[in-house]
C-alpha cells in the first residue's frame, strides 16, 4: 500500500529555536523565497521569542504561508534533572504516549543516543547525566510528534548548528526522515555548544549541511571532512530589496561625517572599538557624528560606559532597533557604515547582513578584515577592510573617506554592483530550493 506522503505533495519541516525574531529577518527572508521557489513549507518552533524580539515585526514574516507549530512550553524543566517531577514532564507527556506507540525503535536509538550524550558531557565523574540532552529529547519527541501529524513532511531542516538541530536530528531518527542542517556563527564555533565531539556527530548524520560564508565551510569541512557542506550566501533580505526597488534613489552622503553602525549590542561586533575610533576623530579636531542602530544586549553596559569615559554623549546616538524602512532612510544619510567586527574565541560574526544593505543602498563600507567578511568586502575596490582591535586604524579609515568623495563615490558603485551580481537573495534562495528538492525526491 502507497505512503500517503508519496502520493501528494512533500512539504520539508524547518525548525527554528523562536520566531519572528527581528534579528533574524534573513531566516524568515529565506523561508518566504523558499516558498516563492516553489518548496511546501511547514514551520516548527521551539519556543516563543523573547521580548526583547517581539518589538518589531518585520512585513516579510507576514508573507511567509506557513504558519508556526509551537512545541510544548519547557520552562518546566529549569529545575535539576534529580528533582524533575511527574507535573514538569507533563506537557510532553501526549507526545510521549503517541510516539512511543507509533514509533517506539526510533524513539530508543534517539534516547540512546541522548542518554550517552548526558553521560559523555557529565561535570565530573560523579555527576548526574546533563540536564539538557535529556530536555532536548523530550522537544524531539514533541517535534516528532507534529511531524507524524503531518505526513507530507518528508525531510527536516533546522537552523543554527546547536540546540535546534539536535532536537531535529533525534525527532529525524524517530521518525526514519533524513534532515539537514545551516550553521552561522557562534553555533559552529563555540565549543561547549557541541561538546564531546557532538557537531562532528550531526554533521556526519545530516543529509547535507549548509553555511553561509567560505570560511564556515572550511571550518566545517576540516571537523568532518566526510560531510557535504554547501555554501549558500544569505544575500540581501527580501523587504530590504522590496524597499530599494520602490525607492530607487541613490545615496548621496552628507558634507558632515555621519558614521553608522547596525547590530545587536554584543561583543563580536566590536562596536567600543567604533567609540575609540570616534574619540580618536575627536582630538584630531574632525566634525562628525555617529549612530549605532541595533538592540540592547550584553555588550550595551560596555558600549555606554566606553561613550561615557570618552564624553561622547552628545556625538554618538543609540536610538535602538530600527525598522527597514527607517534602516534605509539612516542607510541614505550616512556618509559610512562601519562594522568593526572581532573574532572572539566563542564566537564571530560571518558577513553581517547589514554589510550587504549597505552597499546596496549605495552606502560606502568599512570593516574588519575578519571572518567571512572579506568574501564581500574587498579593500580598495568596493570598500574599506581594517585590522580588527585597532581604533586608530579605523579612524584612518573614516577620515580618509571624509576628504575623498570621488573614492567614496567609487566604492558605493562598486557595491552596489557587488550586491547584485553575488548576493541576489532570491538567486541564492534558489539553490536552497534544490537542495531542498533533491532531498524530497
Amino acid at each position: 500500500m502507497t505512503h500517503p506522503a508519496t502520493s501528494g505533495p512533500r512539504s520539508v519541516g524547518y525548525v527554528l529555536m523562536g520566531f519572528p525574531r527581528v534579528s533574524e529577518t534573513f531566516i524568515a527572508s529565506e523561508l518566504h523565497r523558499v516558498e516563492r521557489a516553489g518548496v511546501r513549507v511547514r514551520l516548527f518552533v521551539v519556543k516563543p521569542v523573547e521580548e526583547r524580539e517581539r518589538e518589531l515585526r518585520h512585513p516579510v514574516v507576514d508573507a511567509i504561508r506557513a504558519r508556526p507549530q509551537y512545541l510544548p512550553d519547557a520552562t518546566t524543566l529549569t529545575r535539576p534533572l534529580h528533582r524533575w517531577r511527574p507535573k514538569d514532564v507533563a506537557p510532553f507527556a501526549p507526545a510521549l504516549r503517541r510516539v512511543l506507540r507509533r514509533r517506539p525503535l526510533g524513539l530508543a536509538r534517539a534516547a540512546a543516543t541522548a542518554l550517552a550524550q548526558a553521560l559523555r558531557d557529565r561535570r565530573t565523574r560523579l555527576s548526574g547525566p546533563r540536564k539538557i540532552y535529556i530536555k532536548e529529547l523530550l522537544q524531539a519527541i514533541a517535534l516528532a510528534d507534529h511531524v507524524l501529524a503531518a505526513p507530507d513532511v518528508r525531510h527536516l531542516h533546522a537552523h543554527f548548528a546547536h540546540g535546534t538541530t539536535t532536537i531535529t536530528w533525534h525527532a529525524a531518527r524517530i521518525t526514519g526522515l533524513p534532515f539537514s542542517f545551516t550553521g552561522h556563527a557562534r553555533d559552529i564555533y563555540a565549543g561547549h555548544l557541541n561538546p564531546k565531539g557532538w557537531l562532528r556527530r550531526k554533521l556526519l548524520a545530516a543529509r547535507f549541511v549548509v553555511t553561509c560564508t567560505e570560511a564556515n565551510r572550511r571550518h566545517l569541512a576540516a571537523i568532518a571532512p566526510e560531510a557535504e557542506i554547501h555554501l549558500v550566501y544569505h544575500g540581501l533580505n527580501a523587504d530590504f530589496a522590496r524597499l530599494l526597488r520602490e525607492d530607487g534613489a541613490n545615496g548621496a552622503g552628507p558634507e558632515r561625517l555621519r558614521v553608522l553602525a547596525v547590530g545587536r549590542m554584543v561583543a563580536k561586533k566590536g562596536f567600543d572599538q567604533l567609540v575609540d575610533a570616534c574619540a580618536e576623530l575627536e582630538r584630531r579636531g574632525v566634525a562628525f557624528e555617529a549612530a549605532i542602530v541595533g538592540q540592547e544586549d550584553k555588550h550595551s553596559v560596555t558600549v555606554r560606559d566606553r561613550i561615557a569615559r570618552h564624553g561622547l554623549q552628545r556625538r554618538i546616538a543609540l536610538p535602538g532597533p530600527m525598522s527597514q524602512e527607517q534602516l534605509l532612510a539612516e542607510y541614505r544619510r550616512a556618509s559610512v557604515l562601519c562594522m568593526p567586527s572581532r573574532l572572539l574565541s566563542d564566537d564571530r560574526d560571518g558577513i553581517p547582513n547589514v554589510l550587504v544593505e549597505a552597499m546596496a543602498a549605495g552606502t560606502p563600507v568599512v570593516a574588519s578584515a575578519v571572518s567571512g567578511i572579506p568574501e564581500l568586502v574587498e579593500d580598495g575596490v568596493n570598500g574599506v577592510l581594517v585590522a580588527p582591535e585597532r581604533p586608530s586604524e579605523l579612524a584612518d579609515a573614516l577620515e580618509r573617506l571624509h576628504g575623498d568623495p570621488a573614492l567614496c563615490e567609487r566604492l558605493a558603485g562598486a557595491g552596489r554592483e557587488t550586491v547584485a551580481a553575488r548576493f541576489d537573495g532570491d538567486r541564492l534562495a534558489g539553490r536552497l530550493a534544490e537542495l531542498f528538492r533533491a532531498a524530497l525526491a
